[in-house]
């Protein structure tokens, strides 16, 4: 009992210590950021703005229990708001100057038993357990990452800064100019919603562009499709998403791959080809079951590519080898 009178007693002696640490902490930032040649290699713009890494550690919504992967720390302005938030967080850094300005601004401060900084490129490394994952993305590795975050799977959210234009794609609607293969792919698996715009004034040192934040949410469960077959398909059709199916399906590489497939197909099942087999013809079927010959790709939705993929496979037309 009377430890914990001692312990109850001591709340104002911890908190006056964090607050000593944390002006310790911003006096350091400050001064690494005025000496660091930062690494446009390596994507490194450290985002400054106060306000800015409050608003995107508040989209996040991080629980005290949770786990929060950050890749591409930087100097840790992002960082040090993470870990005012979170049980752990887990950053992914490859620049080892900046491992080590990271590891100087939080030793002897209360965080630092709360951060583990994993040196290396995080697109090559396994990813850990977390519950959210937060970053400024490097824009070199942004696409590789959206689709290892999206088959890793074991995560609540996910809320990243990308290239403005990037980010655009990930949340872009069916008939929208930047409408693409990245934006099916991502909204397949996940809900993305744009929620931030920040201006290029905000980094240091500015980039060319401005950038956007979005947050992405899990669909649970996922499509019960086989996706090497989506991606078959979306890769035909957004290749040229500007014509419309019948166009694209039309193109003599288009057809032999379908061609051989299907051939692949049959001996699977040891069927013959029929001696009258058109692959036109059976693509024509298919436009006319689902009515989208005359669409133009980049106006699909994920229902209509779903619909289009069933069609194609009910036909023994298949899209991996």
């Amino acid at each position: 009992n009377e430890y914990k009178s001692y312990l109850s007693s001591m709340p104002k002696v911890r908190k006056d210590r964090r607050a000593q640490a944390e002006r310790r902490s911003a006096a350091a930032v400050g001064k690494i950021q005025q000496t660091i040649t930062f690494n446009k290699d390596f994507g490194q713009h450290i985002l400054r703005n106060p306000q800015v890494v409050d608003s995107i550690v508040d989209k996040a919504a991080i629980k005290s229990s949770d786990v929060v992967l950050e890749v591409g720390p930087g100097t840790g302005n992002l960082t040090v708001k993470l870990l005012e938030k979170a049980r752990k967080v887990i950053a992914f850094e490859i620049d080892p100057r900046m491992v080590a300005e990271l590891r100087k601004r939080f030793m002897g401060t209360p965080y630092y038993s709360k951060l583990e900084i994993v040196i290396g490129d995080c697109i090559k490394s396994d990813l850990p357990d977390f519950d959210v994952c937060v970053a400024n993305m490097p824009y070199q590795i942004s696409s590789p990452f959206v689709f290892k975050l999206l088959l890793h799977r074991k995560f609540r959210c996910a809320v990243l800064m990308f290239q403005k234009e990037f980010a655009e794609r990930l949340y872009a609607k069916p008939g929208d100019k930047l409408y693409c293969r990245l934006s099916a792919n991502t909204q397949l698996m996940a809900k993305v919603d744009h929620v931030l715009k920040v201006g290029r004034g905000n980094f240091k040192p500015p980039p060319k562009v401005d950038s956007s934040v979005v947050r992405i949410e899990l669909h649970k469960p996922l499509p019960d499709i086989n996706f090497t077959e989506w991606d078959g398909l979306t890769r035909i059709i957004f290749n040229r998403k500007n014509k419309t199916l019948s166009a694209a399906f039309k193109h003599k590489s288009v057809l032999e791959l379908l061609l051989k497939n299907y051939q692949i197909y049959c001996s699977l099942k040891n069927t013959p080809v029929p001696s009258n087999f058109d692959i036109k013809d059976v693509i024509g079927k298919v436009f006319e079951d689902t009515g989208f010959d005359s669409m133009r790709s980049r106006c699909l939705s994920n229902d209509d590519l779903l619909k289009l993929l069933e069609r194609f496979n009910a036909h023994g037309i298949h899209f991996s080898s």
